[in-house]
């Protein structure tokens, strides 16, 4: 009797290889540091010396949830104003100083915080960090930058007025999310933005913008030691302050609704959805799991399988989760052909109903599994998104130990959690559909 070898095609190989190593990266997370200074500002500090560089990444509870009603767009225009300049120096002399010492600062806003980043070489690191708390604390707000930044969001958001997709995620959140603060973009509105001044800029700042609401993530090549002798003298003057109460109103639409927009295209863009689930969700992981099979997971998931691979009606189509501080949405986003948009929606919402009838195969639930696993350490493959993720965990608070808990939180997931999720968070027949399209070849008109 002959024993055969089946060789092993090398791009399996190397994708079981590269699987394993990043598996294997999930033990070797450089060791956290974790304190909470006098001013209540909570430190984050992971010694990363590879290369001779240090990424600050500050996250500040002031995202556009908390938006004044009439004022949306509030929230990102302060974080934007921190780059516009300082009581000590000019927007121009400010990012002079950056470039020369080859430094970036940005900052950034989401529904739920802000964030202030600067990466910065070692050798620079006192002079940068200056800047980056420059920045944070003696922002100027000067006037007429304020009015660029306005003019230039207001540009932005005429621009995206062109984009189909665009115009169906901004009516998706408007039409799911009435009265909710998650509703509105964060860049704001047309009507909105020109109500935005100096003053009310001024004020959101003074209003949170203080270290007792905020996280600070330092990664890279510095020690604690350092952090304690060169940077902590500058952070614990950052004052406290009375940070706001919080009454969220968790509003969504709960009724089927159709939303129909007109525009003379060939490709129907498609948002399908309905209410999704906060972060701390503890079905977080079974719904994370569900969701690959479903749409999420690229080529091997059910929706591009049945409407891509199947039928050639979409050339992409995905489903996801956004859950965030507070509840967010479920969608499925495609675009197709117009004259197959109806189909395209018809058998999105039967692999919803589907994957609520039956258990998924345990091929399927194996594959979800060892990618969720082995594709985690590429959250922390950089400094920067190594600091964006440890900042998260703080604020979710997900526990120091997540990293180490993830594999063993995913691999719980059973066929039966599977299908429990589904029945329970997809609600096919209560679906906010979004339509952007030739209407008339769609045969929605």
């Amino acid at each position: 009797m002959t024993l055969r070898i089946r060789r092993i095609p090398l791009v399996i190989f190397f994708c079981l290889l590269w699987l394993i190593l990043l598996e294997g990266l999930l033990y070797a997370m450089p060791p956290v540091q974790r304190m909470v200074l006098p001013n209540r500002l909570i430190l984050l500090v992971s010694e990363e010396h590879s290369l001779p560089f240090i990424t600050v990444h500050l996250l500040i509870d002031a995202g556009s949830r908390r938006d004044p009603s009439g004022e949306e767009g509030l929230a990102r225009l302060a974080a934007r104003g921190l780059l516009l300049g300082t009581s000590r120096r000019t927007v121009i002399a400010f990012n002079e100083e950056l470039d020369f010492m080859g430094a970036s600062l940005n900052a950034s806003v989401g529904r739920d915080y802000a964030t202030l980043s600067l990466r910065v070489l070692k050798k620079d690191m006192e002079k940068g960090f200056g800047l980056f708390m420059d920045a944070l604390t003696q922002p100027a707000f000067p006037e007429e930058q304020i009015k660029r930044e306005v003019e230039k969001t207001l540009g932005a958001i005429r621009s995206a007025e062109d984009d189909p997709g665009e115009v169906a995620e901004k009516e998706f959140q408007k039409t799911l999310f009435p009265g909710n603060p998650y509703g509105h973009p964060a860049e704001g509105t047309k009507e909105s933005l020109p109500r935005l001044t100096r003053e009310t800029i001024t004020r959101f700042y003074q209003t949170h913008y203080h270290s007792n609401n905020a996280i600070l993530t330092i990664v890279g090549d510095i020690s604690m030691d350092e952090v304690k002798g060169k940077l902590l003298p500058a952070l614990v003057k950052w004052p406290m302050g009375k940070v706001p109460t919080e009454s969220f109103k968790s509003a969504f639409e709960k009724n089927h609704k159709t939303v129909k927009i007109d525009r003379p295209i060939t490709q129907a863009n498609i948002i399908l959805g309905h209410q999704g689930v906060s972060r701390n969700n503890p079905d977080y992981y079974a719904l994370t799991v569900m969701n690959y099979i479903l749409g999420g997971g690229g080529f091997s998931s059910r929706l591009v399988e049945e409407i891509r691979i199947k039928r050639g009606l979409a050339y992409s189509v995905y489903s996801f989760f956004d859950p965030g501080k507070y509840p967010g949405s479920f969608q499925i986003v495609l675009q197709t052909k117009n004259a197959s948009a109806r189909e395209a929606v018809s058998l999105s919402l039967q692999e919803m109903e589907r994957i609520q009838t039956e258990p998924v195969l345990e091929k399927e639930l194996e594959g979800a599994k060892k990618y969720l696993i082995g594709s985690f350490p590429m959250r922390l493959d950089t400094q920067a998104k190594l600091t964006n993720f440890l900042s998260q965990v703080e604020y979710y608070a997900l526990g120091s130990d997540y990293p180490e808990k993830y594999p063993s939180l995913i691999n719980a997931v059973s066929r039966q959690e599977v299908l429990r999720v589904a029945k329970t968070y997809l609600h096919p027949k209560n679906t906010i559909l979004v339509v952007v399209a030739n209407l008339k070849e769609a045969k929605m008109d």
